[in-house]
């Protein structure tokens, strides 16, 4: 082969490579790119949303004798600690299937006797989120599970652990939603008579509003600051 063949089949060559590199530099996302950045949003809600986009003002329910309803909150934790917002059992187990960290935000019902504190527990991941909520009762029960969140000076200043009488759990992607719920007068639940599982059965309800905001995926828009394509 003569040099100047050479020389010319070297430049088709790079041609070529430049090209394909071009190509690559400018193309749009594939399917699979948009899927990973759009699972990857959802992972950072927790910490990219305001805490007021994850737990609004009010959020509806279906109450006990008909109707909609809505429940009030009270007030949104700045402390998102893993171990001090579950019982001890249930810290270890988030601690090692990866929690990233917990929101806790208390609401009252419409009738104001029934206090519930939502947690949101960020896992690192979907299968360390379904390996986490084992650690919890899924029969309605409140412990092991979700420490409530008092705040003093408000109808939920005597919201302690000692007050819980029902809870749950829910999962979907990398997130828990669990949920606490006692009555505002602060009788423990070992004072309480007649079990009444039904007036705190909208804890649950508005859990899941929040876990569906956090969980349901989003179409990616790669020129906006907040995704990464």
């Amino acid at each position: 082969m003569t040099a100047s063949a050479l020389t010319l089949l070297c430049a088709v060559a790079a041609g070529v490579a430049g090209s394909a590199a071009g190509t690559e530099l400018t193309r749009g996302p594939s399917t699979a790119e948009l899927h990973a950045a759009a699972q990857r949003e959802i992972a950072e809600r927790w910490r990219a949303w305001p805490t007021g986009r994850i737990f609004p003002a009010t959020l509806p329910y279906a109450a006990e004798q008909g109707g909609r309803e809505r429940a009030t909150r009270i007030g949104i934790s700045p402390r998102t600690s893993c171990a001090d917002s579950v019982d001890a059992g249930a810290a270890t187990a988030l601690r090692t299937a990866g929690c990233r960290g917990v929101l806790r935000a208390t609401y009252i019902d419409a009738l104001r006797g029934v206090l519930v504190t939502i947690g949101v527990v960020a896992m690192r991941d979907e299968r360390g989120a379904l390996h986490a909520k084992s650690a919890f009762s899924d029969n309605g029960e409140p412990e092991p599970g979700l420490r409530p969140l008092a705040f003093r000076g408000t109808v939920a200043d005597r919201f302690t652990p000692a007050v819980r009488q029902a809870g749950s759990v829910r999962q979907a992607g990398p997130y828990l939603v669990l949920t606490t719920a006692g009555q505002v007068d602060g009788r423990p639940a070992e004072a309480v008579g007649e079990q009444r599982p039904a007036i705190f059965a909208f804890a649950t309800e508005i859990s899941e509003h929040v876990l569906s905001r956090l969980s349901t995926p989003r179409m990616p828009d790669c020129t906006a600051k907040e995704w990464a394509c």
